[in-house]
Parts: structure tokens; C-alpha cells; sequence
């Protein structure tokens, strides 16, 4: 066998081996939603759900993280009010995080996200560009 078969092979060999993978971290996906403008997933209960949240995370231009200070260890939480708006006021989407993560698909701009867990409420700015994805981690 010639180099360019082993090397076509190898790269195959490989490409099958990784889609197990990929396949699994998809299957464990909450399904994206849209609420007007704003394409989304939220989810992440669970080990195999919050690493799939977190591998594809790199595809959408904001990452929202939702955390509990907790002894021994930090907690993650669920069901947080969520409201995302432009920097000019308009509401963009109002929706509740079903998991520790909120992915969000936003067109380049400048917003502000506001979090409710048990009547306290965070405020965080963000500025959305184009190839470069944002996190913000709201903690209690």
C-alpha cells in the first residue's frame, strides 16, 4: 500500500472512530427552539446533556451559565427567568433556562441579559461580534 492509501485510510479510519462520538454528544442535545428573532438551546441536566451543551456551545454566539455558591460545592440551576434585550430597549426574547446552560443564536450587537432565580435578579451587558462567542456565568 502507498503512502497517499495509508494515509486516506488512517484519516478514515479516524473520521469513523469520532463519529460515535459526535453522534452520541448530538443525540443528547435538547432540541434548538426560537422565540421571535432568537434561535436557542437550554438544558444541561445531567452529566452526558452538559457536556453535548458544552461541546456546542462553540456554535452559537452566546453561552449563558446559571450557578449556586454551595458548600461543599457549587451547584448548577434550572428554570431561571431569562429576558434578553437590545441595547436600545427592544425585547428580543423572554424565555425560562430549562438547565444550567442557555445557548443563544444573536445577530451582532450590543444587549443586555437579565436573570431571575427566586426573586433576585442579575444584570449582565454583552456585546455580540461576528466569529467571536461570548459567556457569561451568572451566579447566586
Amino acid at each position: 500500500m502507498n503512502r497517499s492509501a495509508m494515509t486516506a485510510s488512517a484519516t478514515l479510519a479516524g473520521l469513523l472512530l469520532a463519529m460515535p462520538a459526535t453522534a452520541m454528544s448530538m443525540a443528547n442535545l435538547p432540541p434548538e427552539q426560537m422565540q421571535g428573532p432568537v434561535a436557542y438551546r437550554t438544558g444541561g441536566v445531567g452529566h452526558d446533556e452538559a457536556v453535548a451543551m458544552q461541546r456546542e456551545s462553540s456554535r452559537y454566539p452566546l453561552t449563558l451559565e446559571f450557578v449556586k455558591h454551595a458548600t461543599p460545592k457549587d451547584e448548577y440551576l434550572a428554570n431561571i427567568d431569562v429576558t434578553i434585550r437590545k441595547a436600545d430597549g427592544g425585547t428580543e426574547a423572554s424565555l425560562v433556562s430549562d438547565g444550567p446552560f442557555l445557548l443563544a443564536r444573536l445577530p451582532a450587537g450590543k444587549y443586555q441579559i437579565v436573570a431571575s432565580d427566586n426573586g433576585m435578579t442579575k444584570t449582565r451587558d454583552v456585546v455580540i461580534a461576528a466569529n467571536k462567542p461570548e459567556r457569561l456565568v451568572f451566579d447566586w
